[in-house]
Formats: structure tokens, sequence, C-alpha cells
């Protein structure tokens, strides 16, 4: 986990994907648990997952697809955090396979699936 070089970036424009543990922009810069126990700390009765492009900044590359998940009265944060990994695997399947297919295309911050 870390944050990688505008060169880097800027050389594999529109190509690294991140996957995000909330529904971004909320939550965002955090990892992990981290994630999950702001949420929980929040009172929100929804989160879930992002999929996006890196960018130069911090989780605020062109968002490819986000899922949510449901919060319950007694959520931990490791339970909440196995159904957002859940939610992430759902997603990143999806994304790869219509990246492949070159479906995913991006104009400007947007991103548009075919």
């Amino acid at each position: 986990m870390r944050v990688l070089s505008a060169w880097f970036v800027n050389k594999y424009k529109d190509k690294i994907m991140n996957i995000h543990p909330s529904l971004l922009p909320a939550f965002a810069g955090g990892m992990d648990k981290d994630v999950h126990q702001e949420v929980l700390n929040s009172g929100v009765k929804v989160t879930g997952c992002t999929l996006h492009f890196v960018d130069e900044s911090v989780d605020g590359g062109p968002i490819i697809m986000q899922k949510e998940v449901n919060i319950n009265k007694n959520e931990t944060v490791d339970s909440l955090k196995a159904k957002v990994q859940k939610a992430e695997q759902e997603i990143i399947l999806k994304a790869i396979d219509l990246f492949a297919k070159g479906k995913i295309k991006v104009q400007g911050k947007e991103v548009i699936i075919k």
C-alpha cells in the first residue's frame, strides 16, 4: 500500500486500478480496518467499495465501479471488512473482464462502460 510516483502513474495512465473499502469520495485516504472503523464511528447505514483508476491524488482517480453494502446494527470492524471484501471481489472481477474486452474508457474524470 503506497502512493505511486506521478511519473509512474502518468506512464500507465488509465491502466492502474485500485480498490478502496468505502464509497468514495467518503472515507478516502485510509486503509483496511481504519476505514471500516471510521465508517462505523460515523453512524452511516450503507458503505461499500470503490474501484477506480489511479491518478496523482490519493483515492481521487476516475471511479470505475462501486458496490454498496448495508451496515447491520451490531456490525463489527471484522464483519464489515468481510462483507466489503466480498463486494470488492465481485466488482474487480467484473471490471477486469470489461477492461480486457476494451469496454472501459476514461473521458476526463469520467469512466464510460460500454
